[in-house]
């Protein structure tokens, strides 16, 4: 013990004196003048071991044990969870120094004799700074003075050990101890010192007013004011971080421990803290001031257990806790607050980066924490009124406000020039071809259009910022400066047009025109190029002071070699070259023609009862500010299309450069594998030469063969030809034989014969081959290695299948066993699973009783089970065989632990391989050897599995938990321990606990005793699920580097194997000599540190069917291909999966995740973001890949891109999206923007630019249909006497030609996956894997998912409402019902397909041209897709069932609540507008509603109300149009706005009409007959539904009629009938409905009469008129679902009659051959006889409506003539 007192003399004091007063490291002199109580300065160093006392006499026998003396469990009441004292396991350190051992850690007992070193690079003879003894003392001493957690302790000890012994294990531990203190605490890349400057706590160490006469002359609150100069604040940091070094440097190694050791005790408890770094940070300063405080020293009495938990970190997390949530009796209620409302993680740590924020921060008693000293603060954390400091520094308000302000370059890049593109081209708008001066000025208006979206995005970019802060004044300057540009870029047109007027082309307007269009160009590049947050104000390098937080924590992006730098300009300049070439020639010149013929045309001989000729002039106006619109959408499309097919080729060239493609020579890859796994994956630089490669290989390779063969990939007979062979040669030694796959690579017909054709084995054994050719970083010894963790997130995921999910259908729906069809997709391993059980069922027969050599027949019948479930006999062993089987080829979490623990076996083989003499030593002793290569790989590498829910689960997962623990010893399981509270009342007490298999169990629970079990400030599971789990468990972690895996992942023996390479990319490696603090800018410390390093993914669902194949194919696309070239382009951010984590690098800078509720739904991506926005460099491997499951149903592919697309639409709202988007240099940025927010824009565009181009085409139908076009012959003179005609050709030319635009962005998306096929397995397999998508419907499909995502989006940035959707992980083998997929596709893409073909039939009969039919194809696709790629839609009697429960989904829910049924769907999607009641009445329909909260009146303003009026004018202005000519008899037609008002209204009112005579009926009749005859209300219903179908149906054949049976006329009427009927049903939504109750009790009130006893308390005389208006809409809308659901059955019908179309539409959706085709449902026959009678049943129902359906729009068009009658009131109509 005494060694440490001496080793502390050298303290801080001896830095020079500085002359400096307020220099917190200056000499001793200074102090008195500093501090006002006279305690010493924070960094004079205090020798705390120095004297006797100050141990205070804690003999080691009592130490912290109170034989005598300090009790530790009876000190508070508060926390007597602490008696229960866990008996240290049996894998805890031995000898224990007294009684119990102090930290109970894993590590082996060798039973022979003592317990082996847990930490052997830490051990006394490698003249270590500190013994293991004295740094445990550290932390005893800190856990007394701070009154930290015992286990809390006990687990933090254990993490710096494994953590100093992973350092020393390549350097000396001297060295290990020092660079973790420069990255914990003090380095040039340790957070705490980067904010400790940004925070200005250098400027003096207290920022209060009391000791600091300096606050006002703060750099950051009043700038320039007083003494300090621009210069001297640069210099004044200098010499502050100069002196910071020197402190450092001077710091004793016991110190410097210390200083870790009280970081890691505040990071191990900070719970949901550990979010906020810089809040953290905060915590650690003030901890360390107080603790060289002789208040602190002289405190001989231990402070009680749990106290920093309970005064720092719990008031903090209620603080939180209560911004998202309200505890109504002990249960969580979720608070109707949106982000902007929420006081998040990120607004609470920025408060830290400011010393203004600090300064926000008062005790109870008003006085600020930053006046007292700062040896004080600590000891008042209890006092400190949090909810009086925080404040929201940035709103995330749902607006596309951010687009703007986010992306403000992109829309300048676009809209700017395609102004200059278009106004040049468009002369005779402005009369510009008359007058040069007005086409110059015209043309420089785009700079104007650039400054015009500058302003809009600055003004809107006030609202997300609070005033109070110091950011506003730059943006009042950007202003003002802006102002002044459009001044100049917009002025000088109007002084020209005036002169123009007078006299045409003077001198003086057109070098003003010239001058304004160069101004312009110039002005649109600075704003095209320049970021906004350093333009006029620069808050990414400007040098004051104030900008250095924001600089340090938002702009620190890593920086690029040269050769990086300069490939993303030329990238980019490609990509804008081509764009902006091709956009002049193939879309702006293409429609100059159109403007010309277009401008000016006027349409003669109509007009209006009511506007005249107004519409007739303006019509052709109109129609070309819509073909404007259009191509604008084209010109942002293009750019996207050039991004992807240069980044395509960017991506693939680099892979050739990498060595990556299938082109390298097939025979070299395998004639050189023995020779790279020799140089590349072992240690071969400390290998002695005694030791023949080919011996070292051979172990290596053998083992990767044997994994294989017992994972069932590889039979018996491959893996002898696969293996090495010990041979005899001639002259009698033994030599080891290649296996001839090495050598035999010149005969073509090898590959047969060595491995399973297309197999799993040979697509793993050519990836290690290939992957091994690349430049990979060199492999360091086993023993020297660093020690990582695998952390895997489990909240409900399957963890082992159990017999009965196996072996029965999931229900009547199912064709298909799961494990039919694990047999169907994987035959050759299934085969070679029998032949293994059947060796194994003969050996235990052999032990158990008859020969198993019986007759040869009977044994062939004997072996059906075998083949068909895998067992003969029930006995558990054999049956958990099967079920292993099936669980290693489904995504369960058994597949991914077992995957992962391949790395503790490439550790054992890797250090056998290359440690020969180790096996030497044990000599024959196997279970030495064992054990000893068991204690290497639990030294290097851990596995911990966070399973939130475990001491929740249920028998089944508990049972698995454990086989899971049993099967693997070393996994480690982190859960949530949950306590009833103390006092009645009170809040549960929650513990994060972790267990492994080597856990003893209790004998009173039956469970297993935790190691480590430490009490949480409450529930941490405060936002979506999964940040918070890798929140609670993240302590338990070990080593330095962290690889994050979902629990549907899968990793390999031969991937495992390269994980000393793929570690070697962090470049911590080669280890300095010098020390970090011995000068700055050391060339070895200078590296912006690796952050994150990307890996690949394989998709290991890519052959189950078309829709796995396509979720496969995209993430391949993403993972690898776009990946790579991200990484080289400083572009990649993190996405979760495999990746691997520098963990100290993100846990000192909040994490691995972002965890605020619904804004950080895509936890992953923001770890990524914010790693970059503070310097970490993120790398991509492309040698290295784990297996990953996708989503494999259409429903869950959709809920997976919804869950992506909502994240998106939450991410556009971050702080991190602004700050990259206004900080980000332009390359940079635009790569960012591409391969995130800009893929996802693309798609609303895309789907926008449908809807826009079938409008034009509309406005071009209506002229097309209404006025004589000019027809020319081959010689281009008039024909047929069209005189008076009007020249449209050149815009029917231009139509092409979008159509084809739209055509091509559609299909550039199978572009990137099929170069990827074609250079990773050649083009046959390419060609083979396209042309299998485009058979199976595929495009179909790309259409909807477009539509999906765009709606996702833009539905979150209005409404919000996004949420965690668990995406499903099983087999889609399960027919859904239609009633179910339309509930879920309407809204987001039925409704617009379907009246978008009703605009498409308008423009098929005014306009036809062949290219209409891709639309026809790509609108039916949005209509249909859900039931097209629905396994056995077009099963016949299935269809007419579907039929059924569709009509009585319809109709059910009216007498009594149904979980399924329409009106619960339409109650559901409107909430979103209307919101639920606050009060919660408890009722069981309650269940069904969500908690969404209600829309803001800004967003349902724009989206309910101004849009849908604004659609519904435009259609009624192209119907007025058409009827605005004379009739055939040449009469004026009555006014088309009355007609078209009538035929809107009328049903509205007709409904009305029915409803009021339902309600008297109901009213009065009700009460009498509800309680007899049950079905009272449903009748209601269905009478009142009945009535306003035939209305809305009446009304719309009455509209035919009135057009005298005209088709399209009628058609657009009807387009603007649907579109005037929307607006008014939505504004009657937005405008008069209430919030909703959330149960349905008024719906079932209103159709029985009995409005008692329903629950509605006071709302009782208020809901019937509620529920008045309600009923009105649902009556309208009702009949039209009725009609689409019928439209869509019909649609869907025509293919049922076509015989085999079952087993045909399988076979697309499967990729089964019919020969495994799934079987039929087996049903009793019963069953059968049911399911006939209701197929002809309703077959007949079926065929009956569809007469009628027919009969309504043929008659007309059949009995035009006869159907012809006078009525007066139709002619005024």
């Amino acid at each position: 013990m005494a060694s440490s007192g001496h080793r502390s003399h050298e303290g801080y004091t001896s830095s020079p004196p500085s002359s400096d007063p307020h220099d917190p490291f200056g000499s001793q002199q200074n102090h008195q003048r500093f501090y006002e109580d006279g305690s010493e300065d924070p960094y004079a160093h205090r020798d705390t071991y120095a004297s006797d006392n100050s141990v205070h006499n804690y003999q080691d026998g009592e130490r912290y044990y109170g034989q005598h003396g300090y009790d530790p469990y009876n000190t508070d009441s508060e926390n007597d969870v602490y008696v229960q004292r866990y008996e240290p396991s049996s894998e805890s350190l031995a000898p224990p120094r007294m009684g119990v051992s102090e930290s109970s850690t894993p590590t082996v007992v060798d039973f022979s004799g003592g317990a082996r070193d847990a930490y052997p690079a830490w051990s006394t003879e490698r003249q270590i700074p500190l013994s293991k003894e004295e740094i445990e003392d550290i932390f005893l001493d800190l856990t007394q003075k701070f009154g930290f957690q015992r286990d809390s302790m006990r687990n933090m000890f254990d993490f710096t050990m494994q953590l100093l012994d992973s350092r020393a294990s390549r350097m000396s531990p001297n060295q290990a101890l020092l660079t973790l203190h420069a990255d914990y605490i003090g380095g040039q890349n340790a957070n705490y010192r980067k904010w400790y400057f940004a925070a200005q706590l250098d400027l003096d160490d207290a920022v209060g007013q009391t000791q600091n006469p300096g606050l006002r002359r703060l750099g950051s609150t009043k700038p320039n004011k007083g003494n300090l100069k621009k210069g001297s604040s640069v210099k004044s940091l200098n010499t502050a971080t100069e002196r910071w070094r020197q402190a450092m440097n001077n710091m004793s190694q016991y110190d410097r421990m210390r200083q870790i050791a009280l970081y890691l005790l505040c990071w191990g408890e900070a719970a949901q803290v550990r979010f906020m770094p810089e809040c953290l940070c905060f915590i650690f300063k003030c901890a360390d001031d107080y603790y060289r405080s002789p208040e602190c020293q002289n405190r001989v009495q231990p402070v009680k257990e749990g106290l920093y938990l309970q005064t720092v970190i719990k008031p903090l997390y209620l603080f939180i806790r209560d911004q998202g949530y309200e505890v109504v009796d002990g249960r969580f209620v979720r608070r109707e607050k949106d982000h902007a409302g929420i006081i998040g993680y990120d607004d609470v740590n920025q408060l830290f980066w400011y010393p203004e924020g600090v300064a926000r921060i008062v005790l109870n008693d008003n006085t600020r924490l930053v006046d007292l000293p700062p040896s004080q603060r600590f000891m008042k954390f209890d006092r400190i009124q949090w909810s009086r400091a925080f404040f929201k520094t940035y709103y995330e308000k749902r607006t596309f406000g951010h687009w703007l302000v986010n992306f403000n370059r992109i829309w300048v890049i676009h809209i700017a020039i395609y102004w200059f593109y278009t106004s040049y081209n468009s002369p005779k708008i402005y009369d510009g071809t008359r007058s040069t001066p007005m086409r110059w000025s015209a043309t420089a208006l785009g700079g104007a259009v650039a400054t015009a979206i500058m302003i809009a995005a600055t003004i809107a970019e006030f609202s997300y910022i609070p005033t109070t802060w110091n950011n506003t004044s730059h943006l009042a300057r950007r202003l003002l400066f802006l102002l002044i540009t459009l001044g100049l870029t917009a002025g000088p047109t109007i002084y020209i047009a005036i002169a123009e007027s007078r006299t045409r082309n003077q001198t003086v307007p057109l070098i003003l025109g010239i001058v304004q269009f160069f101004i312009s160009v110039v002005a649109t590049l600075i704003f095209a190029v320049i970021p906004s947050g350093r333009m006029f104000g620069d808050r990414v390098a400007g040098k004051s002071r104030k900008y250095l937080a924001s600089q340090t924590f938002t702009a620190s992006y890593p920086s690029m070699t040269t050769k990086q730098r300069l490939s993303s300009f030329f990238l980019w300049f490609l990509v804008f070259g081509c764009k902006f070439t091709e956009s002049y020639w193939f879309l702006t010149l293409s429609f100059r023609e159109s403007i010309d013929a277009m401008v000016g045309m006027k349409v003669h001989s109509c007009s209006d009862k009511y506007f005249g000729d107004a519409l007739c002039t303006n019509q052709v106006a109109f129609t070309l500010a819509i073909m404007y619109i259009m191509d604008l959408v084209l010109f942002f499309l293009d750019t996207f299309l050039w991004w992807i097919i240069w980044n395509v080729v960017f991506s693939i060239t680099r892979s050739f450069y990498l060595g990556l493609s299938v082109w390298t020579p097939w025979r070299e890859i395998y004639t050189r594998l023995p020779k790279r796994i020799y140089s590349k994956l072992l240690a071969t630089s400390d290998l002695e030469i005694k030791y023949k490669p080919k011996v070292l290989v051979s172990q290596i390779w053998n083992a990767i063969i044997i994994s294989m063969y017992r994972e069932h990939l590889l039979s018996i007979d491959h893996v002898q030809k696969l293996l090495y062979h010990q041979v005899d040669t001639a002259d009698g030694r033994r030599s080891l034989r290649a296996p001839p796959f090495f050598i035999s690579q010149s005969d073509p017909g090898f590959k047969g014969e060595f491995l399973p054709k297309d197999g799993e084995a040979e697509r793993r054994i050519s990836f290690f081959a290939q992957s091994l050719t690349t430049a990979i970083p060199e492999s360091i010894p086993v023993d020297a290695m660093p020690t990582f963790t695998v952390l895997t997130p489990h909240y409900s995921e399957k963890i082992l299948l159990s017999l009965r999910e196996i072996i029965r259908e999931e229900d009547q729906n199912t064709r298909v066993t799961l494990l039919e069809y694990l047999k169907q997709l994987h035959s050759v391993e299934w085969d070679n699973f029998v032949k293994d059980t059947k060796i194994l069922a003969e050996e235990s027969a052999m032990y158990n009783g008859p020969a198993p050599f019986g007759d040869e027949k009977v044994s062939k019948t004997d072996d059906l089970p075998f083949y068909c479930i895998g067992f003969k006999s029930s006995s558990p062993e054999f049956t958990l065989r099967t079920r292993i089987w099936s669980s290693l080829r489904a995504q369960t979490l058994y597949r991914t632990v077992s995957g992962m623990m391949n790395y503790g076996k490439a550790i054992k083989l890797l250090y056998r391989v290359e440690n020969p003499e180790v096996v030497q030593t044990f000599g024959g002793n196997t279970d030495k050897l064992e054990r000893e290569l068991e204690s290497m790989a639990r030294r290097k590498f851990k596995f911990i599995v966070s399973m939130q829910r475990y001491s929740k689960f249920n028998k089944e997962e508990h049972e698995n938990a454990e086989f899971l623990l049993r099967a693997y010893p070393e996994l480690q399981i982190a859960y949530l321990e949950e306590e009833p509270a103390k006092k009645e009342g009170g809040d549960p007490r929650l513990f994060s606990a972790l267990i492994d298999g080597h856990s003893e169990f209790d004998t009173q629970t039956g469970k297993r005793r935790p190691k480590f079990r430490i009490e949480l400030p409450g529930n941490p599971i405060l936002g979506d699920g999964k940040s918070d789990n890798q929140n609670h468990a993240i302590i338990f972690y070990r080593g330095e580097y962290l690889q994050l895996i979902d629990a549907n992942q899968d990793n390999y023996l031969e991937e495992c194997l390269k994980i000393r390479n793929v570690l070697g990319e962090f470049e911590e490696y080669e280890v300095s000599s010098q020390s970090p603090y011995a000068h700055w800018g050391h060339k070895d410390f200078k590296k912006s540190p690796v952050a994150i390093i990307g890996a690949r993914e394989y998709i290991f669902s890519e052959n189950i069917g078309i829709l796995g194949d396509l979720a496969a194919g995209k993430e391949q696309t993403f993972g690898t291909l776009t990946a790579r070239s991200l990484s080289w382009l400083g572009g990649k951010l993190h996405y979760g999966h495999p990746d691997f984590l520098n963990a100290l690098y993100m846990t000192t800078r909040g994490g691995v995740s972002k965890a605020q509720k619904g804004l950080h739904l895509n936890e992953d991506i923001y770890a990524g973001m914010n790693a970059f926005g503070r310097g970490g460099r993120i790398k991509h491997t492309e040698y290295y890949q784990c297996g990953k499951g996708r989503d494999l149903g259409f429903g869950t592919i959709l809920n997976f891109m919804t869950k992506i697309g909502t994240g998106m639409g939450e991410q556009m709202l971050s702080r991190e999206y602004y700050y990259l988007g206004t900080q980000l240099p332009i390359d940079r940025f635009l790569t960012f923007y591409y391969a995130h927010p800009g893929f996802q824009i693309n798609n609303i565009l895309i789907i926008l630019s449908v809807q826009v181009f079938i409008l034009t085409m509309v406005f071009l139908g209506t002229l097309n249909s209404s006025v004589t076009i000019c027809i020319f012959n081959a010689n281009g003179q008039l024909l047929n006497g069209t005189d008076g005609c009007y020249f449209l050709t050149p815009v029917f030319d231009w139509i092409t030609r979008c159509i084809i635009s739209i055509f091509l962005v559609f299909m550039i998306a199978f572009l990137p996956l099929f170069l990827q096929e074609l250079t990773e397995r050649g083009a046959g397999k390419a060609l083979l894997r396209l042309g299998k998508q485009f058979l199976s419907i595929s495009p179909a499909f790309e259409v909807f998912a477009t539509r999906i995502s765009a709606h996702s989006i833009t539905s979150n940035l209005i409404f919000g409402g996004a949420r965690y959707i668990a995406t499903g992980r099983g087999f889609a083998t399960t027919r859904i019902s239609f009633s179910i997929l339309f509930s879920r596709f309407a809204g987001p893409s039925i409704y617009l397909g379907m009246r978008t073909l009703i605009m498409l039939l308008y423009v098929t009969i005014t306009l036809w041209t062949p290219w209409i039919i891709y639309f026809w194809v790509s609108i039916l696709a949005l209509c249909v897709s859900p039931f097209l790629f629905n396994p056995h839609q077009f099963s016949f009697a299935d269809f007419f069932i579907d039929y059924r429960e569709f009509l009585r989904w319809m109709s059910r829910g009216n007498s009594r609540s149904h979980n399924s049924s329409w009106i619960g769907y339409c109650r559901l999607s409107r909430t979103m507008i209307t919101g639920y009641k606050k009060k919660r009445l408890g009722h069981p329909s309650e269940k069904l509603s969500g908690d969404v909260p209600r829309a803001s009146w800004r967003a349902v303003f724009f989206s309910e109300i101004v849009w849908p009026i604004v659609m519904a004018v435009i259609f009624t202005i192209a119907y007025m149009f058409v009827k605005s000519f004379p009739d055939r008899n040449g009469d004026q037609p009555p006014s088309p706005l009355i007609r078209i008002a009538v035929i809107s209204v009328g049903p509205i009112v007709w409904n009305a009409g029915v409803l009021v005579a339902q309600f008297l009926v109901s009213l009065f009749l009700g009460p009498m007959l509800d309680p007899t005859f049950p079905k009272f209300g449903s009748t209601m219903a269905f009478i009142a539904h009945t009535l306003g179908l035939l209305g809305m149906v009446g009304f719309f054949e009455f509209l035919w009629f009135l057009e005298f049976w005209d088709t399209s006329h009628a058609v657009l009427g009807l387009v603007a009938v649907i579109y005037i009927q929307r607006a008014i049903h939505k504004v009657l939504i937005s405008v008069l409905l209430t919030r909703e109750f959330k149960h349905d009790e008024t719906n079932k009130a209103w159709w029985t009469g009995r409005w008692y006893g329903r629950n509605l308390g006071v709302h009782v005389m208020s809901q019937p008129a509620r529920e008045f208006v309600v009923k009105i809409i649902e009556l309208s809308l009702w009949s039209s679902d009725f009609l689409i659901g019928h439209v869509l059955l019909f649609m869907l019908a025509p293919p049922i009659l076509v015989p085999y179309v079952d087993k045909i539409h399988s076979m697309l959706l499967f990729w089964l051959r019919p020969s495994n085709q799934i079987h039929a449902p087996l049903f009793s026959v019963k069953q059968k006889r049911q399911r006939r009678w209701i197929v002809i049943k309703y077959s007949i129902v079926f065929v009956l409506t569809a007469g009628v359906f027919a009969g309504l729009i043929a008659a007309p068009l059949i009995l035009l003539k006869v159907l012809r009658f006078d009525c007066g009131l139709c002619r005024s109509l």
